[in-house]
């Protein structure tokens, strides 16, 4: 592999050898052509601008893990405290065992 080769080629063999390297090739904007037996099986370039500055959460998007949420955030419903007197803990368990019992 050249210094400046802007399209450099390895072989699977050196390309696990030296991946790191390869890969700040890469990074610099190079593009590398990995070969088994003499013929090119694959390339490895660097990623445009846009996705390199994608946020995790664009990416899973994009890749369809992640789905986004509603237009216009959280249901109004959901920031309502519920009607009545407010319960702590111990009683909302005490009411929650009463129900059971019944």
């Amino acid at each position: 592999m050249k210094a400046k080769d802007p399209k450099a080629s390895a072989s699977v063999v050196q390309l696990k050898a030296r991946l790191s390297e390869y890969l700040r090739r890469v990074k610099a904007g190079n593009e590398v052509t990995v070969t088994e037996r003499g013929l090119p099986i694959a390339r490895i370039v660097p990623l445009d601008a846009d996705q390199r500055r994608a946020s995790r959460a664009e990416r899973l998007i994009r890749a369809g893990v992640l789905r986004p949420g509603r237009p216009g955030g959280v249901r109004k419903s959901l920031l309502v405290p519920p009607k009545g007197k407010p319960l702590g803990i111990l009683d909302a368990l005490l009411a929650n065992r009463e129900e059971d019992d019944r």
